[in-house]
């Protein structure tokens, strides 16, 4: 017998929660947090801290074998100490879960709509027509270009970003009350981000539904959420109203999560400054990182030359698709530039042209140089051409091998371009590893035992464990959490002072594109519409598109 609820009390409502594994480790300890009905409520901390986790309890996943204490209910039905029927009835009809990584979420070997009807079909019992109808009207509210297209499309077709918008499409199927949202706007530019998070509030608004927000961003956070907790190890640090949590924390772990935040704007003299310096470093025909100055950095020959590069697919039956158009772009050694734009901009094809994963139909790259431009002819070519530049993709999980630990991922780079013994290459990988805020626990860890964002501070070590001409990163931070992010990009700014290390920087995150590079390059629709000194760029932007992202960049509401 399915259980009924009690409309009484909160949405969810959990009491004093503890969960500890068999081998008496203790994850969570006496968390205690309610979402209302037509409320939104943020749960922001560290990677680690037992944000997922604590989400996850509303719909039933726990670890296996693990002891839970406290309770949880959701729409009045019990999870805590239920045998199935309850937890199944509040996966059909009540909750629903929004996972980080849309990839690990949808079968690759079935269609878009496959995913989005089979819900429908099964559970609400539509028939073929009327669920594929619902699922047009899902894909088109979450802003995808062509719903009908889109669902005879399979998910190796779409942009992290579009996938995750497929993901939350999938999660609005069965009209929850209760809509868990795990980082649902990682992978998502500015503009997508805010197009969806409209999405969210009107369906919140429309249909009185609950939202539990996970996030790192903490300007997101503030602006979209009414309350928020703070999680650090497992516990509660500090809640409150959103905007108050973040204008004037209490707890000594919030007022670090706050410091660490990068934002597009600063200080406006500071701002005068400092773009006053980029000019005069431009005139001077040298790049300044904040206080980073990279070595020889007068050097005549750039560290990466893109000259003139267009990349069109061509798929039969189908439209051809102009990915990039006649990119031009260089960057000296040592220095920094950001690539922005939305989601299909051709950002990620311009960096894997650069790597060598694709081949552009015309034009020119040269690393360090030497002409990258055409595919490898030999195993020392390859090799060569992997060891001038490594790239950071943005789906950690998707770049590390599954079978074996994050330490062996690193040394097996090492072993591949390096003379160094296997005592001396071990020793490397913990000192790369604490380089990004690891240590050796998670070199022993396969990568499903780590969560996103230690499987990418693993793929951020491996990247610069051969000490590439050229670094790529693909939204490389955008799945980390603040404190950590500003961990990562510090280590990388250090890097580059010691080493010369050239940065080509991928992201949808202005503020910390603004942190990062010297100068910016804005693309739409392949093109590049705007370049020029960052501060410059994101303080005064000369073209409409550029004004567009700045403008989409999630604000705190006002007190």
């Amino acid at each position: 017998m399915i259980p009924t609820s009690t409309p009484v009390g909160p949405l969810l409502d959990i009491e004093d929660l503890t969960l500890t594994l068999p081998n008496g480790t203790e994850l969570l300890r006496g968390i205690t947090l309610h979402v209302e009905a037509g409320e939104t409520v943020g749960l922001v901390g560290e990677s680690g801290s037992g944000k997922s986790l604590t989400a996850r309890t509303a719909l039933g996943l726990f670890p296996d074998g693990s002891v839970l204490g406290g309770s949880v209910t959701v729409d009045g039905v019990a999870v805590v100490g239920d045998e199935g029927a309850g937890i199944l009835d509040i996966r059909r009809h009540r909750a629903a879960m929004i996972f980080q990584d849309p990839r690990a979420g949808i079968n690759p070997m079935r269609t878009i709509g496959d995913h989005m009807t089979e819900t429908l079909r099964l559970v609400e019992r539509k028939s073929p027509a009327e669920a594929r109808a619902r699922a047009i009207e899902l894909l088109a509210a979450v802003k995808l270009p062509n719903p009908e297209e889109h669902l005879g499309q399979y998910p190796h077709e779409f942009s992290g970003g579009m996938l995750q918008r497929v993901m939350i499409a999938g999660a609005l199927t069965s009209a929850p009350k209760l809509l868990i949202c795990d980082e649902p706007t990682t992978a998502l530019d500015v503009t997508t981000q805010a197009g969806i998070i409209q999405v969210l509030a009107e369906q919140r608004e429309e249909r009185g539904m609950g939202m539990l927000f996970i996030t790192h961003d903490l300007n997101l956070a503030a602006s979209i959420c009414d309350r928020v907790y703070v999680m650090s190890k497992g516990l509660i640090e500090e809640q409150g109203p959103a905007v108050q949590v973040f204008r004037d924390p209490q707890r000594a772990y919030t007022k670090r999560l706050v410091e660490a935040t990068p934002t597009v704007s600063v200080d406006p003299v500071v701002e005068r400054a400092q773009r006053d310096e980029t000019q005069q470093a431009d005139l001077e025909g040298s790049v300044r990182f904040d206080s980073v100055v990279p070595p020889s950095l007068n050097e005549p020959q750039p560290a990466l030359s893109v000259k003139g590069v267009s990349k069109t697919y061509v798929r039969r039956g189908k439209t051809p698709v102009r990915a990039v158009i006649d990119a031009e772009l260089d960057i000296p050694r040592g220095g920094a530039l950001g690539v922005v734009g939305e989601s299909g901009s051709g950002k990620s094809t311009l960096a894997r042209m650069i790597v060598g994963l694709e081949h552009p139909d015309a034009g020119d790259i040269r690393i360090a140089g030497r002409e990258r431009t055409g595919a490898a002819k030999s195993r020392a070519e390859r090799l060569a051409h992997a060891k001038s530049v490594q790239m950071v993709f943005q789906d950690p999980y998707l770049s590390l091998d599954p079978r074996i630990p994050a330490g062996r991922a690193i040394q097996d780079v090492l072993a591949l371009h390096t003379t160094l013994s296997a005592a001396d290459a071990k020793k490397r990988v913990l000192e790369l590893l604490d380089a990004v805020g690891l240590d050796e626990r998670h070199a022993q860890a396969r990568p499903k035992t780590l969560s996103g964002g230690q499987r990418q501070r693993v793929a951020i070590a491996r990247a610069i464990a051969i000490e590439p001409d050229v670094l790529v990163m693909d939204e490389a931070t955008s799945a980390l959490d603040v404190s950590v992010q500003a961990q990562v990009l510090d280590m990388v700014a250090e890097v580059r002072r010691e080493r010369g290390l050239t940065v080509l920087f991928i992201s949808h995150d202005l503020g910390v594109v603004r942190r990062v590079c010297e100068r910016t390059v804005v693309m739409r629709r392949g093109e590049i519409v705007e370049a020029g000194p960052t501060v410059q760029l994101l303080s005064d932007p000369q073209h409409d598109y550029t004004r567009l992202l700045l403008d989409s960049v999630p604000k705190p509401v006002a007190a």
